[in-house]
Parts: structure tokens; C-alpha cells; sequence
């Protein structure tokens, strides 16, 4: 642990409570992205299957647990408990495009051919991409409502942090997972735009 995975830890969380926030106070879902928030909950549930398997700490496993309820709350709460104010039609990139190579270069470029492995693998390379129907939304629709762009903002805070968190361990540690710096820098890519339309706007 170093200050920076912690408050990249703290930029997601605060991210993913801004955007459940936003829906619980306004009631609506409107210029949120469904199929973003499906890819995140597959991401942590593919991430997260090693918490029947190895316990790391307290911190670890709490961090966990909170990420996939959040993330199953937010599936629910735009799919069943707000549908109506869920705009589908705007939410309309295609998300085979993301899952079929992601799964395919999950097999084949991982750290071990075990299903844990595959699973983590893939969750890392879809997380990367995961973010891409939402900034289809917004770029379709042409608008984001303030509170959509700061939960962005946050989500693309953490992956900065958590590059910075990588050069620490890398001088520190001599760690170096090739997997997850090249999908985090990528994801980081995407960001770009969104971080200078945030801070000129």
C-alpha cells in the first residue's frame, strides 16, 4: 500500500457514490449509460471471485465487498427501479465490441492458463474499455448533466493515481505487472478528451 493505490481507492469509491447519489436524490437515470455500469459490475465480478479464495486484509476484502454492491445497486436501480427515466435509445453502443476481443485476448495473453487467472485477466482488459458507451453517450447526445461529468472526472482520477501507484511500486518494490500498467494506461487514454472538456468547461 502506498498513498497513491489509496487515494486512487478513495477517487473510485467517491466516484461510484457520486454517481448512486445522483440517481437516489434526482430519481432518474438520465445520461447515465447502462451498458457502462453492466461492464463495470462484470468487471468487479470477475475481479472479485478470488474473495472466496485468498484473503489479503481487511481493507482488501471490505474494499471489495462494497464495489460489487455498488455496483450490482447501480445495475438495479437503472434497469429495474428507474427504467423509465433510463434513455436506451441514446445508450446504443454495441457492447459485443468490446466483450469478444476482450475475451479473446484474455486467453490469450495472461499471466497463467488457470480459470482465476482468465477471469482476472479479462476483468483488467474490460475495465480498460469499460467507460467507452458512456463517453458514446455523452458524445451522441452532445450534453452531460455536471454531476455525470464529475463522477467521470473521478473514475479518470483514479486510473491516473493508480499509474502513479505502478512508477512508486516499480521504484520501490521492482514490481511490474505488464497486464494491468499497458490496460490502465489505455484506459487513461480514453480519459484524455473527458479531463480537458472538464477542466475548460
Amino acid at each position: 500500500m502506498n498513498i497513491f493505490r489509496i487515494l486512487g481507492d478513495i477517487s473510485h469509491l467517491l466516484a461510484i457514490i457520486i454517481l448512486l447519489l445522483k440517481i437516489l436524490k434526482s430519481k432518474s437515470c438520465a445520461g447515465i449509460s447502462g451498458k457502462s455500469q453492466i461492464l463495470f459490475t462484470l468487471v468487479f465480478t470477475t475481479r472479485y471471485l478470488d474473495l472466496f479464495t485468498n484473503f489479503i486484509s481487511v481493507y482488501n476484502t471490505v474494499m471489495k465487498v462494497i464495489f460489487l454492491i455498488c455496483a450490482y445497486v447501480t445495475v438495479y436501480m437503472i434497469y429495474v427501479k428507474f427504467r423509465k427515466t433510463f434513455d436506451s435509445e441514446n445508450d446504443s453502443f454495441r457492447l459485443e465490441f468490446l466483450l469478444v476481443p476482450v475475451t479473446g485476448l484474455s486467453f490469450l495473453e495472461n499471466h497463467s492458463f488457470t480459470p482465476l487467472e482468465i477471469l482476472w485477466t479479462f476483468s483488467i482488459y474490460l475495465e480498460s474499455v469499460a467507460i467507452l458507451p458512456q463517453l458514446f453517450m455523452i458524445s451522441k447526445t452532445g450534453e452531460a448533466e455536471t454531476i455525470t461529468t464529475h463522477y467521470l472526472f473521478f473514475l479518470g482520477l483514479y486510473r491516473a493515481l493508480y499509474i502513479a501507484n505502478w512508477v512508486w511500486r516499480y521504484h520501490t518494490e521492482n514490481f511490474y505487472d505488464q497486464i494491468a500498467v499497458v490496460s490502465g494506461v489505455v484506459q487513461t487514454i480514453f480519459y484524455c478528451d473527458f479531463f480537458y472538456l472538464y477542466v475548460t468547461k
